[in-house]
């Protein structure tokens, strides 16, 4: 049983964040109360940067149920409402884990266990549940930071809060054959990792050409965060987000940003220490007659730009990562996102199932 916290971290520009890490059996318990401390918070508001927490990561210790203490709140806020029966974190000893930068692990996560993540100012409500090998994710799918203005001149979609749940392994079985992922993975904040479009580029002479997410030819409407919005209003990544990891990020290169749907986690590097091994190819296009919306495209020997998946090959040993952007770090294999391409892994090297999340099937974008 592990003991239950409750932090709010004030942080500049009013940026509010409640993190509660809690018990399964804790966390109905709690849930309504969560729901109600938030339910009237505002719609987010623009800003143009966010900050990132600044707290040491949090160590949770066996639960002493016959001396329970109040929450630690060093800053208190009066529109966050903490449960007076939730005892206080150990900051002193995580504090004094994270000294040492030897010490920290990739399952040092403040986020692989059981926690509720509440950010006021965004709307952000996540729960996350463990039982057994099972690691269970409730998300509105709202992010915990700024995003872009939608609708847009390339996306006409507008942010809507979901009803997503997700269930993946905690217990991942590394097999290393790469098996495409259409939705290979969901941030910690709720946010889901989505890089490929269903945007094409159709040939009479029968090539299809799959318009990257990423890129400048095409407008799909991407915001400051590689970022877009489905038809059914599902906000979604294609790549990296810089105010994503500013908000997550706790001192150390390594920043936990997600789970992939086999279970193992993904991480971004602040100073982009791990490299693709994905490079432009170098064999002209094909394609002859090729129309796009009803636009005319030239295809037919157009040098490879990045413009369309098919442009970029995987060269083994070209770079820190494999084919699915994953590496061995400490003997544990995970995923890393990155700021070249394919930017979020397109396939994954463990078992999983493919999976929509609960509630109606998003569209494709």
């Amino acid at each position: 049983m592990w003991a239950m916290f409750a932090h709010t971290v004030s942080r500049p520009r009013r940026h509010l964040v409640t993190l509660v890490a809690v018990s399964a059996s804790a966390l109905a318990a709690c849930g309504s109360d969560s729901a109600e401390s938030t339910s009237d918070a505002e719609p987010a508001a623009g800003s143009t940067d966010a900050a990132s927490i600044t707290d040491a990561e949090p160590v949770l210790e066996p639960a002493d149920e016959a001396e329970p203490q109040p929450a630690a709140d060093p800053d208190p806020e009066p529109d966050v409402e903490v449960a007076d029966s939730v005892p206080a974190r150990d900051l002193d000893a995580a504090e004094d884990a994270s000294a040492d930068s030897s010490v920290w692990a990739l399952s040092s996560s403040s986020y692989v266990g059981d926690y509720a993540l509440v950010v006021d100012e965004f709307d952000t409500m996540v729960t996350v549940t463990v039982d057994g090998s099972t690691r269970t994710i409730e998300s509105n799918s709202l992010p915990n930071h700024e995003t872009g203005e939608f609708p847009n001149a390339g996306n006409p979609n507008t942010i809507t809060e979901q009803d997503l749940s997700y269930s993946f392994t905690t217990e991942p079985v590394f097999t290393g054959d790469a098996v495409f992922a259409q939705t290979p993975g969901i941030g910690v904040n709720g946010v889901t990792f989505e890089p490929g479009t269903a945007e094409r580029v159709e040939c009479a002479s029968g090539e299809v050409h799959a318009i990257e997410g990423l890129q400048d030819e095409y407008d799909l409407g991407m915001d400051i965060n590689n970022a877009h919005v489905q038809p059914n209003g599902q906000y979604h990544y294609h790549g990296s987000s810089e105010l994503m990891i500013e908000a997550l990020e706790a001192g150390d290169d390594l920043v936990h940003v997600g789970f992939a749907a086999d279970g193992f986690l993904m991480y971004a590097s602040i100073s982009d220490a791990y490299s693709s091994s994905y490079e432009l190819s170098t064999e002209p296009r094909t394609g002859t007659d090729c129309t796009y919306r009803g636009d005319t495209i030239e295809i037919d020997g157009t040098t490879p730009d990045g413009t369309y998946v098919a442009d970029w090959v995987y060269v083994e040993g070209s770079g820190d990562l494999d084919e699915c952007n994953g590496i061995e770090i400490d003997g544990e294999y995970a995923y890393i996102v990155t700021e070249d391409y394919p930017y979020i892994p397109r396939c994954l090297m463990g078992e999983f199932e493919q999976q929509r999340p609960g509630g109606p099937p998003p569209g494709e974008g």
